[in-house]
C-alpha cells in the first residue's frame, strides 16, 4: 500500500492548512454544543407545557371525583343495604388500588424516559472521535 503525499495548494502553508482544520473543528464543536442546548430547551418547554395541562386537569377533576365517591357510598348504602362506613371503605379501597396501579405505571414510564438528546450527543461523540483520531 503506497502512500502518496500531496503538496499544499499554492499560497498556503501546511501550518495554515492545519490551523484552518483546527479552527473548523472548534467551530463544529461549538455548533454541536449549541444544538444540544437548543434540543434540551425545546424538550424542557414541551415537558413543562404538558405537565401544566395535566396539573390543571387534575385540579379540575378533584371536585368531580369527590362527588362521585360520595355518590357511590350512598348508592351502596341505599341499594346494597351496607352501612355508610362500609361504603366508604369499599370506595376508598378501590381508589387505593387504582392509585397504586397508576403510580406504578407512571414510575415505569419515567424509568424508560431518556432526557438526553440522543442524536445530538451521538453526533458530538462522533466529532470528538474524529478530532482525536482523524484516520
Amino acid at each position: 500500500m503506497a502512500t502518496e503525499t500531496v503538496p499544499p495548494p499554492e499560497g498556503q502553508s501546511v501550518t495554515g492548512l492545519v490551523s484552518g482544520i483546527i479552527g473548523d473543528a472548534q467551530e463544529l464543536l461549538k455548533q454541536q454544543v449549541a444544538l444540544v442546548r437548543a434540543e434540551i430547551k425545546a424538550d424542557f418547554r414541551r415537558t413543562v407545557a404538558a405537565g401544566l395541562l395535566i396539573a390543571v386537569g387534575a385540579m379540575a377533576a378533584l371536585p368531580a371525583i369527590f362527588l362521585l365517591c360520595n355518590l357511590f357510598v350512598y348508592l351502596l348504602h341505599e341499594e346494597a343495604g351496607l352501612t355508610r362506613w362500609a361504603g366508604y371503605g369499599i370506595v376508598g379501597g378501590v381508589f387505593v388500588v387504582l392509585s397504586a396501579v397508576l403510580i406504578g405505571v407512571g414510575i415505569q414510564r419515567f424509568r424508560s424516559f431518556n432526557p438526553m438528546p440522543d442524536q445530538s450527543v451521538e453526533a458530538f461523540k462522533e466529532n470528538v472521535r474524529w478530532m482525536t483520531n482523524p484516520k
